[in-house]
């Protein structure tokens, strides 16, 4: 595995402040293509997009349990027109109230919101470590609010969808961790032993460790866990379910039986922070990503500039292939500088008379010279995001999908 400090297209400045990086155009491209993803396959999977601030009433926080129980890791209030706003640790409170905004029959559940949103963690200096641990953070969240039979399916859904997405991404979790309550812990009381043995269910059948100490302050969780380069893990991806959090909110619906119930909250993140993933898939590819998330995905190279002007013509029909021109230095020296490049297409006087494309795939396997059009054809197929439904792998027409380190 690699340093993602040293292969990331990102920075740090001391005018912004330490753990508050900033995205370079490449790194903001593989971060806004995974989201894209992630989206997609959430939509697919049944769930409907929200958006929500990222400052909330010290209240909210108050009645959610993070102020007395999690206010270490929160910035302090600001005074604002008489009262005290918090830049949000969690998302989960604002999508309560989503849930609570309207009248819910028990025919809506379950209900599933997600969202891309942002919430922010007094971190220590010492904590701090690239794009793995940072303040502010772009958290892939969501909800599912259901009823007590549906929560265990729900679970387990989301446990595959993770999966899913792992294996799209082509990462390895390094371990299933089941998050128990610890002694001496701050927990809030509730119904934990249904919650854990639900979990359980959801994790029968998958080698996993129980940890004690490492829950929710709400509830138990399952830890999709990665590793870095130094074998240091993290939690990447969680599943956990929630019985606190729709009482404190007095959160109901409408059952069959015409009386008001209770739902249950099942909090799922696919890839977590968006900016450990990205940390993560940096360091596993070693920057040679997958061609669907690659910065640049074909790079045009002009033998002379004679072949400069054909060059720019098929730049301009590469429409959502993400494309450069690399005319500078020696022809040698392009063709190794753009080595994690799924595709590179050589452009001498035989393909710029024939109006032709000369792929050389990222392992440096040449692919015989054809049209332009049929050549960027195939590369859209080979860069397609891979299909959010759980159908077998796909096999692509066309080029071959460049292997990724």
């Amino acid at each position: 595995m690699h340093d993602h400090r040293k292969l990331g297209r990102f920075g740090t400045d001391p005018l912004i402040g330490a753990g508050l990086p900033y995205w370079l155009p490449d790194g903001a491209i593989v971060r806004h293509s995974l989201e894209e993803y992630v989206r997609d396959l959430e939509r697919r999977a049944g769930y409907r997009h929200v958006h929500s601030p990222v400052l909330g009433k010290r209240e909210l926080y108050e009645i959610s349990g993070h102020w007395s129980l999690y206010r270490d890791d929160m910035y302090p209030p600001m005074d604002v027109g008489g009262e005290q706003l918090v830049l949000r640790p969690s998302l989960c409170p604002h999508h309560a109230l989503i849930y609570r905004s309207s009248g819910r029959s028990y025919r809506e559940l379950p209900l599933r919101i997600a969202e891309v949103g942002g919430m922010y963690r007094a971190e220590l200096s010492g904590a701090l470590g690239g794009l793995s641990r940072v303040r502010a953070i772009q958290l892939n969240d969501a909800h599912v609010f259901c009823t007590l039979d549906q929560v265990e399916a729900e679970a387990a859904a989301a446990l595959a969808l993770i999966r899913r997405a792992y294996d799209a991404l082509r990462i390895s979790p390094a371990r299933f961790r089941l998050s128990l309550p610890g002694p001496g812990g701050k927990y809030v009381p509730g119904n934990w032993d249904r919650a854990v043995a639900i979990l359980r269910s959801v994790l029968d059948g998958l080698p996993y460790d129980a940890v004690e100490g490492e829950a929710a302050f709400y509830g138990p969780k399952i830890d999709v866990q990665i590793a870095d380069g130094a074998g240091r893990e993290s939690t990447l991806s969680t599943v956990q379910v929630d019985f606190h959090q729709p009482e404190q909110f007095g959160l109901e619906y409408v059952g069959a039986d015409g009386a008001k119930h209770r739902p249950v909250m099942v909090h799922r993140s696919i890839i977590g922070s968006v900016e450990r993933a990205v940390a993560q898939l940096i360091e596993v590819h070693g920057g040679a990503f997958p061609a669907w998330l690659a910065p640049v995905q074909l790079r045009l190279l002009p033998v002379s500039a004679a072949e400069l002007p054909y060059a720019r013509e098929v730049l301009d029909r590469c429409g959502d292939v993400r494309a450069e021109i690399a005319s500078e230095g020696s022809l040698g020296a392009r063709i190794r500088d753009g080595r994690l490049v799924p595709f590179q297409a050589v452009l001498g006087p035989q393909e710029a008379a024939a109006g032709q494309l000369s792929v050389r795939l990222r392992d440096g396997h040449r692919l015989d010279a054809q049209p332009a059009e049929d050549a960027l054809a195939s590369i859209r197929e080979a860069i397609r995001p891979p299909s959010p439904r759980p159908a077998s792998r796909r096999q692509e027409p066309g080029f071959p999908v460049p292997p990724s380190r």
